[in-house]
């Protein structure tokens, strides 16, 4: 663009390849000659994050097995590794950038397991240790005898083997007995669920009483102390802890007359089913007999191992955890099937955990209930009237995208764009407004937000309503949002009246590019960009006293009138009059244009006529440094070149002006020497 001020950028240094010293595990690939093992070819096409993964494969097979925080932000394109592992800051630097501030802020869940319990106490370095780090990641890394933050395994026996006081003889699932708050108690540990379900006195019993007795084949530990043997423990009569009193003088089986409510409590109205291994509870102590039993009672045992003994599966096969079968009660209790006892922590555990919004949404909503067949069939011995469900509870729902539950609410606008499952780009689970799609990601469309733009509502411009802006046209998709996302001109006359008409909507023009970014800037309309320098480019350089001159002295169009309104925006449907600037007016570029001869017409007759430039410059009018009197029709020579101009050049009357108005008068003059200086007299006083 003509006009616009070309900036001489500094020439880089030579020297000044590399930002700055490489990362000590990064020390290899110092020198410039390694800068493409990282950095890649110029467009060899190959993000710089697929180079990353190529030595840093633990990370890849983090990723692949959809494990860790790289597999939630890098694996989805949400981040790229040098936004975290920026390099570069010198060869103590840590290469690793916490968005939080620090490890010790950085919200564990990100990385698939929450920290809970003493676990959130724990030093991060404590658990990051080189005898943890035994998973497949280790193994792939290269960092091999150090800390490092992967390859830790998350079942509790990949750190806490050597504290199992068990000695193997339980399952690992420490987590089914124990919570991560401490070890010494066992507050999920449910010995209903064990193979002796504890009732009656036995409830009142302390735990060493039976696991810590003489009469079981305990070890000691390091100290000498025995430790309790939890598994096995006989337990199938009551001759294996409590002494006979009968002194085998009747049955062995004490449970055919007692209770554990108490030894001297005898049932004598008939069987207690609470003496058998599956004790009654909830709402099975309403049922009767027969359908457990059969009409006669035949069936004298029948399964119960799960609830499947006896009931349908609600869920229709679904019903897993972890990818694993799981009985009924593992979200449901005996009391009732509804309402379910799975939460929203338990969630987190499935492949689309619970945040946000959707923790308050109801079950029902995403796992509807069909009606099951009328076919399905009866498990194991249970009868027809509990083996039949009148509905199916689906588990298992289309997908875990947003698009598997929620409509496009855009209407479709960004189909070609963004695919439907990546509605986390703009929005988040907190609520679908406002949008996360802020200044920065705008950058990178047709627009970014600058000056003025960034503090607009999002609505003013995109909108089902546009106060002051051009209506949406009959074509144009808004979606449930009423939000227009395509179809938005980025140029500023779309939005703004064009008080130049159009002229320098041309590229190539005076404007550059065809827009008014050429001469405007987003901060706002008034100044104009053009200064001094770009004013050079155009027909009249601004040189000298010119260069203090105010546009509106010779743009007249650009003065405001004394007394008007402070101008309000200028939007194509703003509802006011905008003063048109075209600048087409023609300008003269001579002196006489702008300013008034005082030498009047003296020098009419001259070649060159009233030609200011031949005499005066642009930095002041007096002297008149390109005057040269050597050229003019009497040469100063002699005595005549130390003679003051007024010495000749008197102030003499304007004739037709007023009174008292004089001017310089320079021609006609006469060169001879008796019209100045007299024989007797010597030289004449002016």
């Amino acid at each position: 663009m003509t006009g616009i001020l070309s900036l001489a950028l500094p020439s880089r240094l030579p020297g000044q390849i590399s930002p700055g010293p490489l990362a000590r595990p990064h020390a290899s690939l110092e020198g410039a000659a390694n800068c493409v093992k990282c950095h890649g070819l110029k467009g060899a096409g190959s993000p710089m994050t697929q180079v990353c993964l190529q030595c840093h494969k633990e990370i890849g097979w983090l990723m692949q097995q959809q494990r860790g925080l790289h597999a939630r932000e890098v694996r989805v394109g949400k981040k790229e590794c040098a936004s975290c592992h920026p390099d570069h800051a010198g060869a103590d630097f840590k290469m690793v950038e916490w968005a939080e501030g620090s490890a010790t802020r950085f919200d564990h869940r990100k990385a698939g397991w929450s920290l809970e319990g003493k676990h959130g106490e724990a030093k991060c370095e404590s658990c990051h240790a080189t005898k943890y780090r035994t998973g497949q990641a280790a193994k792939l890394s290269e960092r091999k005898s150090s800390a490092g933050w992967v390859g830790l395994e998350r079942d509790c026996m990949a750190c806490h083997e050597s504290d199992d006081v068990h000695d193997g003889a339980l399952a690992a699932t420490c987590e089914s007995c124990h919570d991560a708050r401490t070890w010494d108690t066992a507050p999920t540990f449910d010995h209903d669920k064990a193979d002796y379900r504890l009732d009656g006195k036995h409830t009142d019993v302390a735990c060493d009483k039976c696991h810590l007795t003489p009469r079981l084949k305990t070890r000691t530990n390091a100290k000498g102390e025995p430790v309790p043997l939890f598994k096995p423990v006989p337990f199938k009569e009551c001759a294996s802890c409590h002494a006979d009193p009968h002194k085998g003088r009747l049955s062995a089986k004490c449970s055919e007359c007692h209770v554990t409510r108490g030894f001297e409590v005898i049932d004598q109205k008939g069987f207690n089913h609470a003496l058998t291994r599956y004790p009654l509870k909830g709402a099975h102590v309403a049922v009767a007999c027969a359908p457990c039993h059969g009409n006669a009672l035949a069936q004298k045992n029948p399964p119960f191992t799960s609830c499947a003994s006896c009931h349908a599966d609600a869920h229709g096969g679904e019903g897993t955890l972890g990818g694993r079968w799981a009985d009924c009660a593992a979200c449901h209790r005996v009391e009732g099937f509804a309402p379910s006892t799975f939460t929203v922590a338990q969630h987190r555990a499935t492949a689309y955990p619970l945040e946000g919004k959707h923790e308050g949404v109801k079950c029902a909503a995403c796992h509807p209930s069909t009606k099951a067949p009328a076919s399905q069939a009866a498990p194991g011995g249970a009868t027809q009237s509990l083996a039949r469900s009148a509905k199916l509870v689906r588990l298992k729902v289309a997908g875990t995208q947003c698009a598997g539950c929620h409509e496009d609410a855009h209407g479709s606008q960004l189909a070609s764009r963004v695919p439907a499952a990546t509605c986390e780009a703009c929005h988040a689970v907190a609520g679908f407004a406002p949008s996360t799609f802020g200044i920065v990601a705008h950058a990178t469309l047709r627009l970014p937000l600058e000056g003025m733009h960034a503090t607009i509502a999002c609505a003013a411009c995109h909108g089902a309503e546009r106060p002051g802006l051009p209506a949406w046209g009959p074509s144009q998709s808004l979606g449930s949002a009423k939000v227009a996302l395509t179809g938005v001109d980025p140029s500023c006359t779309s939005c703004h009246v064009d008080p130049h008409a159009g002229r320098y909507s041309r590229p190539g023009g005076a404007a550059g590019d065809g827009s008014c970014r050429g001469c405007h800037g987003s901060d706002r309309f008034r100044p104009s960009l053009v200064d001094v320098t770009v004013h050079a480019g155009y027909a009249l350089p601004l040189e000298g006293a010119h260069r203090a001159v105010p546009c509106v002295a010779c743009h007249e169009g650009m003065a405001v009138a004394p007394g008007a309104p402070t101008p309000r925006a200028s939007l194509v449907r703003g509802g006011r009059p905008v003063a048109s600037l075209p600048f087409s007016e023609p300008l003269p570029r001579t002196c006489a244009t702008c300013h008034e001869t005082v030498h009047g017409d003296q020098f009419a007759g001259r070649p060159g006529g009233a030609d200011c430039a031949s005499c005066h410059a642009v930095d002041a009018f007096a002297p008149a440094p390109r005057f040269d009197h050597e050229r003019a029709s009497f040469s100063l020579k002699g005595a005549h070149a130390t003679v003051a101009c007024a010495g000749c050049h008197k102030q003499v009357p304007v004739n037709g002006a007023p009174v008292g108005t004089t001017r310089v008068l320079y021609r006609p003059l006469s060169a001879t020497c008796e019209s100045c200086h007299t024989a007797r007299n010597g030289p004449r006083s002016h």
